[in-house]
């Protein structure tokens, strides 16, 4: 694991972060095709930097970091989007946000342990998958047409698998920190004498 913080997959994912605010405005004020414009780049970035720093070998904490903050504001973003314009009821929101709340509650309990980030399993990939895929979709289902009914039927069968996947991956996160503090030797098992 390297410290490094300008490599190649690191810019992308920077570059990825800024493209949230963009996307923020496109999405609330209508502009579907710049919007869909901007998820595409974003997802083709994401599959690029992972695909980068294993290839090239720099895989970064920052990296490690980064990625999945990206693709969690991404999530938030769209969905806050989408449910200002009534494309989603608030509740998908609501969900969605509240499994980030609570594994964000994680964190500084096991940075006071010394453990950093957990590891992101293919559930978590999975889920965050299904809904980055859902909400082009979604989106689509706005246009005039065939592609709409098309798109909005599949769009919120990803939706509703990827918030299923996503939540059984927070549930699998909270298991494995649960784990993690378990298996730490406890204080009559430790100590210097």
């Amino acid at each position: 694991m390297r410290s490094a913080v300008w490599t190649v997959p690191n810019v992308l994912s920077m570059a990825r972060l800024a493209l949230v605010p963009v996307f923020a405005v496109l999405i609330t004020t209508g502009q579907d095709v710049w919007a869909l414009l901007v998820l595409a780049v974003s997802g083709v970035s994401d599959w690029l930097d992972g695909y980068l720093a294993r290839r090239l070998d720099q895989v970064t904490k920052l990296g490690q970091l980064l990625d999945p903050a990206a693709d969690r504001l991404f999530i938030v973003v769209t969905l806050v989007g989408l449910a200002w314009r009534g494309v989603v009821p608030l509740w998908v929101l609501v969900v969605v946000v509240a499994r980030d709340v609570m594994l964000a509650c994680l964190v500084p309990y096991l940075a006071r342990r010394g453990y950093g980030p957990l590891q992101v399993g293919f559930v978590g990939k999975a889920g965050t998958f299904a809904l980055l895929y859902a909400f082009p979709l979604l989106l689509l289902a706005q246009m005039p047409g065939a592609v709409g009914p098309v798109a909005q039927v599949v769009g919120w069968a990803f939706t509703w698998w990827g918030v299923g996947l996503y939540w059984l991956a927070g549930l699998q996160y909270v298991a494995q920190a649960r784990r993690l503090v378990r298996a730490e030797p406890s204080e009559d098992e430790g100590g210097d004498g």
